[in-house]
């Protein structure tokens, strides 16, 4: 039996990891217009502006989805742009090395390095859980009001592609 049902929605699932994709691009889009001003190389700043291009077509195609998503009612979010791309950076750091400590200690035989790493892995899970902290306090990160959190999302990326 082949049973692929359309449904008039996304998934809860692939909804965050929608927004997933959605923040962290959202907050490289952002940092990569604002170093492309300060980039000599041409060849690098070429990569940048390649990069950059990239990034908004990849947002604009994932925005197309989020009316799919299975919410409702969305409200609006307090303003803090700066506050927020600054501490969306540090969390998205801080995700990104909580993933690679997790695969570099399973690449490791040294027992010394391997406790290194774990030290360090230690550290940067205390660093996020820090700064999803400090966004989640300050309305930042509604991370437990989907409909707060892709409306956030959607203005976010909307304000990247038009930077």
């Amino acid at each position: 039996m082949n049973d692929h049902k359309q449904h008039a929605h996304l998934a809860w699932h692939e909804t965050m990891e929608l927004h997933e994709l959605v923040a962290f691009q959202t907050n490289y889009l952002m940092g990569f217009k604002m170093n492309a001003p300060h980039i000599k190389n041409p060849e690098l700043k070429e990569l940048y502006m390649n990069a950059i291009q990239g990034l908004e077509q990849n947002l604009k195609e994932l925005l197309n989805y989020f009316p799919l998503a299975p919410v409702t009612g969305m409200r609006a979010m307090p303003d803090d742009d700066a506050t927020a791309f600054y501490a969306a950076h540090l969390l998205i750091f801080a995700k990104t090395a909580v993933r690679n400590y997790a695969i570099a200690i399973t690449e490791t035989a040294t027992p010394n390095l391997r406790q290194l790493l774990q030290k360090q892995l230690n550290q940067t899970i205390k660093l996020h859980g820090d700064a999803y902290q400090f966004m989640y306090t300050r309305g930042l990160y509604p991370s437990y009001d989907l409909n707060l959190l892709l409306k956030n999302d959607q203005k976010n990326a909307n304000s990247a592609i038009k930077l």
